[in-house]
């Protein structure tokens, strides 16, 4: 039997009144006939002309903009970028929001997650229900910190610089990114043309003068003539093989962190906000307190930067054991681990690698796991060892709400937690966890 076609309601509208934040960077409203939008450019409480963006007839919800604004929030404000906006750059979903306000959505949007999915008030999470700005970061309405130190430009068909619109291959052309680093901005990448690139990929590294700038190209497309306004290295990405072809400078940048420098190959994670790195050591560290002579595991460590911290605080007789599973990141770890003896990286994945370490005890575990989270049976293997702590490091509110209720069902509580706003702007959050073993009985 044949289905029967269904109808597109993409370019409805809708007067509707906004209800509540979600995860994802969009408020939650209903129809008059109980249709659910998901309306992007809205805030609680105010009342707009939502028209849609995706969706059909029958759909269990549609993904709608607010184009007119009929009653406005108190915390509302013009956005302060030319290039946001519906069916604009979907690169920040807050910046019609006051920055106080963008915090307390974020702070919204994690104490519904934890409640749902981890079972667990903000009190019992060990927070105090906010979401703490960076340093330096806590300015005036219509000021927006410059704190994106890698920015990835996606290029048109006539290679034209620019980013991605919302839910969309369609590349929204600027001249500028408003929350670039100025280390990105100098080097004036949407000033130049870049025919035959797929992306083009700006880093400007914290705590040294390194500058990079990374070129994936179109099936078939050459690499161009690079001048830019700066001195950089640049990088080829080899889009079938995956590789890394150096064209001039080094191959990696240096970041600074923990008073450390860590050496960050083409490609490889570091965080993006200047201030992140050492924001989120000192809160891991400060949630831990390891002791001298402890053992430790960094899971999803990368280029080494928390198995770096806790070698250093745990003295010559302590022992870290790092897993990660990109080649290139374990390279740097261990390069920027080599004056800790004591200090181990194995390359693979870590439901992989664990097991066959045959470690059955640890004093303390981090993990910062991909936007996924960890996953059920990795956290009950995590909670076999009897870590007297460990640290969760969260980019996703959901994620990091389904592995605590995961700890939960182990046998570990949530001593501490701790938000930041590492992403102004947007709807991303960073969190730290601290758990430790519940008292018998609880």
């Amino acid at each position: 039997m044949q289905a029967e076609p269904t109808t597109s309601l993409v370019g409805e509208e809708y007067e509707v009144e906004i209800g509540p934040v979600a995860h994802g960077g969009h408020c939650i409203a209903r129809t008059a006939e109980g249709q659910v939008l998901f309306v992007r450019h809205a805030l609680p409480g105010e009342r707009v002309v939502a028209r849609v963006t995706e969706g059909e007839e029958g759909a269990r919800f549609l993904r709608a903009d607010a184009v007119r604004i009929l009653e406005a929030s108190k915390d509302r404000i013009e956005a302060p970028c030319p290039f946001a906006g519906p069916g604009r750059c979907g690169g920040c979903d807050w910046q019609h929001a006051k920055p106080g306000a963008q915090r307390r959505l974020k702070a919204d949007v994690l104490a519904e997650q934890l409640r749902r999915l981890a079972g667990l008030t903000p009190e019992e999470a060990g927070w105090d229900g906010t979401v703490v700005p960076a340093e330096g970061d806590k300015l005036p309405a219509g000021e927006v910190p410059q704190w994106r130190t890698r920015v990835q430009y996606a290029v048109d068909a006539e290679g034209h610089a620019g980013l991605r619109r919302h839910r969309s291959h369609e590349v929204e052309r600027i001249d500028h990114c408003m929350i670039a680093a100025p280390g990105v901005s100098e080097l004036g990448i949407e000033k130049h043309e870049w025919a035959g690139m797929e992306s083009v990929e700006a880093i400007a590294a914290t705590g040294s003068q390194d500058r990079q700038v990374i070129l994936t190209p179109r099936p078939g497309g050459r690499l161009p003539l690079v001048e830019l306004d700066k001195p950089v290295s640049v990088m080829r990405v080899d889009e079938k093989a995956g590789g890394v072809h150096r064209v001039h400078g080094r191959p990696f940048v240096r970041e600074r962190a923990d008073g450390r420098t860590h050496r960050v190959g083409a490609g490889g994670f570091w965080q993006v906000h200047p201030k992140a790195a050492d924001t989120l050591v000192t809160a891991v560290m400060q949630g831990l307190l390891p002791r001298k002579g402890e053992m430790a595991l960094d899971l999803y460590c990368g280029v080494g930067l928390f198995a770096g911290a806790l070698a250093d605080r745990l003295g010559d007789k302590g022992a870290v054991l790092g897993i990660e599973s990109g080649k290139r990141a374990v390279e740097d770890a261990r390069h920027n681990l080599a004056d800790f003896p004591r200090v181990r990286i194995e390359q693979g994945k870590v439901e992989s690698v664990l097991p066959r370490t045959g470690i059955t005890e640890v004093d303390l575990i981090v993990l910062d796991p991909p936007r996924a989270g960890a996953g059920r049976d990795t956290v009950k293997h995590l909670a076999s060892l009897r870590a007297r702590r460990i640290a969760y490091v969260a980019c996703d509110p959901a994620a990091l709400a389904r592995d605590l209720g995961y700890f939960g069902e182990s046998g570990y509580r949530v001593r501490m937690l701790r938000a930041f706003d590492l992403f102004p702007m947007t709807h991303h959050v960073e969190c730290v966890a601290i758990l430790e073993p519940a008292a018998k009985g609880s």
